[in-house]
């Protein structure tokens, strides 16, 4: 009986469904960010070398 009634109070606990879902959204958010550095990571090498240079 206290098992069942353990689980319904998890059940009726939403906080930690809505922390996994913030941190199911970081984790995407920082995949996302991850892969457009990595496709324009020669972009943003060549931005570095010409603000080095122009500093030099």
């Amino acid at each position: 009986m206290a098992a069942r009634s353990g689980l319904k109070g998890f059940a009726r606990n939403a906080s930690g469904a809505t922390a996994i879902e913030y941190a199911l959204l970081a984790a995407l958010l920082g995949l996302v960010i991850i892969t457009a550095a990595g496709a324009l990571r020669a972009q943003i090498y060549q931005l570095l070398i010409s603000v080095s240079d122009a500093l030099v």
